[in-house]
């Protein structure tokens, strides 16, 4: 029996904005990324999140990004990686201490959005999460994509490294996302979706954008809660997964 854990960004409503169905996702997947209040998120949305989550047995992640409301942490800042570094800290903090009202705690680190793709390739700004987290807590596993510069840097930094697969985001031959401003960057349909997420839990391989099949290790793959058909495609995929009989648990 084949075994992995589902997440999902979370908690990224605001006030009056509703953003995804987060109680339906959390009957589905086993890690939360919940937001910390920087893309997204404000914090009566956080703690009733963290205590959905935990009354579900969901594993908690702060989800980290820039301070980007406005664009939703999906443009790149280009911020002095000490300030970097101590945006991150308050950010874990905040939401840890939201998730410890309730009886749980944030048990990872997922960069958000514009900064998670910056560190595959931006070592200074990779180094500075990563300071961010062995300041916090050097037992935190920290969420990234395979072959990043940020996870080069946390398995050096002695941090726990988990790879991460994304299953409604097409990818390029050299493995990376396709930008958003891309067509065919953000895949939409559930059962497409569920089957190319077996593949990767099967063979460890995927399609790329342009029909190549390429490699992608995960421990963790990830359905964004913020499409529109979130709830369907991660009920696609839990589907397909049990009638394979693969286990979907937690990473930690």
């Amino acid at each position: 029996m084949g075994m992995i854990d589902l997440n999902s960004d979370l908690g990224e409503s605001y006030g009056a904005w509703t953003l995804g169905d987060d109680t339906a996702m959390l009957g589905l997947v086993t890690s939360a990324n919940v937001a910390s209040g920087f893309h997204a998120g404000d914090p009566a949305t956080l703690l009733r999140t963290c205590r959905e989550a935990a009354a579900l047995g969901v594993r908690i992640g702060a989800q980290v990004g820039y301070r980007d409301l406005a664009g939703f942490g999906r443009r790149f800042i280009d911020i002095a990686p000490v300030d970097l570094t101590a945006e991150i800290i308050y950010q874990i903090g905040a939401l840890d201490a939201l998730a410890r009202t309730v009886g749980s705690a944030v048990t990872y680190v997922k960069p958000h959005g514009a900064l998670y793709n910056a560190i595959v390739h931006h070592r200074e700004q990779a180094r500075a999460v990563v300071a961010a987290v062995r300041a916090i807590d050097r037992s935190l596993p920290v969420l990234g994509l395979h072959g990043s510069v940020f996870l080069e840097e946390a398995e050096a930094a002695g941090l726990r490294t988990v790879t991460e697969a994304f299953a409604d985001r097409a990818y390029t031959p050299a493995g990376i996302l396709v930008p958003r401003t891309e067509g065919g960057a953000v895949l939409h349909d559930p059962e497409h979706v569920a089957a190319r997420v077996l593949d990767l839990v099967t063979t460890g391989t995927v399609e790329a954008i342009d029909g190549s099949r390429i490699t992608v290790p995960a421990e963790t793959i990830c359905v964004h809660g913020d499409s529109p058909a979130a709830v369907a495609m991660a009920t696609a995929i839990r589907k397909l997964l049990d009638s394979e009989r693969i286990h979907v648990k937690p990473f930690v």
